[in-house]
């Protein structure tokens, strides 16, 4: 199993759960996070004051699925999540040791 983890921009988020359910995925997890990447952040204008926006707000999505189905979800969120424009983001594939079902006890494959 792998835990797929991808850091999108917010108003992706929506393509990005849908392409994932198109390929098969039942579940995930959201969180909003803030970040930078090479932008380094953005100046904005704020009542006539210029001001320095270090973090950027961004989405985390992530996903465990089965080691045969990893590079259709990242295809997916690939496709789903790419505007073209710097600050798109980044998608980590990680090793899920152990899963447990809390509910049931259930454990690993039988736990996702």
């Amino acid at each position: 199993m792998k835990q797929i983890t991808a850091v999108i921009k917010p108003f992706k988020l929506e393509e990005v759960r849908e392409a994932l359910a198109e390929v098969g995925v039942t579940g995930l997890t959201v969180t909003e996070v803030k970040g930078f990447g090479r932008q380094k952040g953005h100046t904005e204008l704020y009542r006539g004051a210029e001001y320095v926006v270090d973090f950027l707000p961004k989405v985390k999505v992530e996903v465990v699925v089965q080691s045969g189905d990893v590079d259709r979800c990242v295809d997916a969120i690939i496709k789903a999540a790419r505007t073209g424009k710097i600050g798109d983001g980044k998608i980590f594939v990680t090793a899920v040791e152990r899963v447990v079902r809390i509910r049931t006890g259930e454990q690993d494959e039988s736990a996702v």
